[in-house]
């Protein structure tokens, strides 16, 4: 049987953990990146790295089954669609499974409702804007090419080097209220999970929503962390005294809780850690596991 191949379009946080599971079932990996440094720790993960900072070669899709896109889109689409749609298509009968990550920004505010894949889409950014025409424009290209293409809209990612812990222990942590705001959230090594799992499915459902199963005010997970590492929790500052940026408060704009049944119920995924306790507390673990 030969060699499984996944090409990535953009190595980023996600895509390297999705890229950890899929080696360890002897799946040959590769990634783009625009950076010759970022190519050297590419390289280090036992990834082929790809420099694309121009034009797409479609030689990079050879031998490719599978297709990982996270490419941020802008107000021109989705740059992995434009440069490489055609090479794709082209590709159509021997890719099974393409998978694009998107966000749960698309769902805009719901005043802290539950939203499932059938939810309206109410984006109060321009990024969610810029996610929902990309959505559109890969499942039009999906639809007229036959391509096996799913949607995943992500929630808050983290994870080891990237969680709360990191921003307490680098004093960056804090305590934000707003009444009544919830935030979904996942571990990456779940959604990598379930990336995973679609694969042996790919026609079942084009769209999952991938979260947890506790939707949380942001502040409690401050403080959950700081009681990890034992330290006093930051002050709970009202949203509107806290410093933030323009992009950070925007993130307040939107409440909603994400129901990740879809998920559960197609593809048959048991989350390894189900909130963010779980996956705090295993972060720490395997933290003080290495340290010794």
């Amino acid at each position: 049987m030969p060699q499984q191949k996944l090409l990535c379009l953009g190595y980023g946080y996600t895509a390297r953990a999705f890229a950890a599971k899929l080696k360890d079932n002897g799946w040959e990996i590769s990634g783009t990146t625009r950076s010759r440094e970022k190519a050297a720790q590419i390289e280090n993960d036992g990834v082929e790295p790809i420099i694309w900072n121009k034009t797409f070669d479609p030689a990079w899709l050879a031998d490719a089954r599978a297709m990982l896109v996270s490419t941020p889109p802008n107000a021109e689409g989705c740059p992995a669609l434009r440069d490489a749609g055609d090479a794709i298509a082209r590709k159509a009968a021997t890719i099974n499974w393409i998978g694009y990550l998107s966000t749960n920004g698309v769902y805009g505010n719901h005043d802290g409702a539950w939203v499932d894949e059938t939810s309206e889409l109410r984006p109060t950014t321009e990024r969610s804007r810029f996610r929902i025409d990309a959505e559109k424009s890969w499942r039009a290209h999906a639809d007229q090419h036959d391509l096996p293409l799913i949607i995943f809209r992500l929630p808050g990612i983290y994870g080891p080097g990237r969680s709360a812990l990191d921003r307490v222990r680098k004093g960056a942590a804090k305590r934000i209220y707003k009444k009544g705001q919830v935030f979904s959230r996942m571990h990456v090594d779940d959604i990598a999970a379930a990336l995973k799992a679609s694969m042996t499915r790919p026609r079942i459902h084009d769209l999952y929503n991938l979260a947890d199963d506790e939707p949380c005010p942001p502040q409690d997970v401050i403080e959950f962390a700081c009681k990890l590492v034992g330290v006093e929790p930051p002050p709970l500052i009202p949203l509107e005294e806290a410093d933030l940026s323009d992009m950070a408060k925007s993130f307040y704009a939107d409440n909603k809780r994400v129901s990740n049944q879809r998920m559960k119920d197609a593809l048959a995924v048991t989350l390894e850690y189900a909130t963010y306790k779980q996956g705090l507390e295993a972060i720490l673990k395997q933290e003080q596991t290495v340290g010794r």
